[in-house]
């Protein structure tokens, strides 16, 4: 619960179209927490996107896209989760890509009471995953095979057998007991990272749930309230 999750990928090189390259943290139970990367593969040369996703309490609907900056398919990259009772962040090589904040004073849920596991997967999602799912698997170029390295979890380590409010309790900062994550410089981004976010939203993103007008006709209220959106 809180802390910093990371893990080096090298994702499926040539022809993945069709598959998805998952790695994620998740809650259990039906109002479950969740924070994914999903890495949409591609046919040969096209670029691969990345798909964040937020889950608050069972509710998702919180789809991000875009391209990376560099090909993610030729060398390991470093994909990040920071997580307090203020933010979560999405990182690529230490580049934040998705913000996600605190915003319980305006009646918005956030992520805060319920241990989380780290998760990873690969799997054949063609009737969505690229192009819309008009491209399908060819599993004549199988195996795709998504590589990891780097494996770090720097987070509050929650005993199953505990209840959760103990848990929470245990993973909060208080009197004596100081956790990194809980440090005032690390309750917003820095200048510096509001910088790079705005660059990755204007040069890489290419779909936004939020301004997604056909599918949310009344924009999402967490959307009105971001301060980093562009007006």
């Amino acid at each position: 619960m809180f802390g910093k999750v990371t893990v080096q990928i090298k994702l499926v090189e040539g022809d993945s179209a069709g598959t998805v390259t998952a790695f994620y943290m998740s809650s259990e139970g039906p109002y479950h927490n969740e924070f994914d990367f999903e890495f949409l593969g591609n046919t040969t040369g096209e670029p691969y996107l990345v798909q964040t996703n937020v889950y608050v309490n069972g509710v998702g609907n919180k789809e991000q896209r875009l391209n990376l900056w560099f090909d993610p398919t030729k060398d390991f990259h470093s994909y990040s989760l920071l997580w307090n009772q203020r933010q979560v962040v999405f990182l690529v090589d230490e580049t934040p890509i998705r913000l996600h904040t605190n915003m319980e004073n305006k009646g918005i849920p956030f992520p805060k009471d319920q241990a989380m596991g780290v998760y990873s997967s690969i799997w054949n999602a063609d009737d969505w995953a690229t192009q819309g799912g008009r491209v399908k698997t060819d599993w004549s170029h199988a195996p795709f095979v998504a590589s990891y390295k780097g494996f770090e979890i720097d987070a509050c380590e929650c005993p199953v057998s505990v209840a959760a409010a103990d848990n929470a309790k245990k993973c909060s900062s208080s009197g004596e007991k100081r956790y990194w994550w809980d440090e005032p410089t690390l309750s917003e981004l820095n200048a510096h990272q509001s910088h790079q976010l705005l660059w990755v939203k204007a040069n890489h993103m290419v779909y936004d749930y939020c301004s997604d007008t056909a599918r949310f006709p009344v924009t999402p209220l967490e959307c009105l309230h971001h301060s980093h959106r562009h007006h």
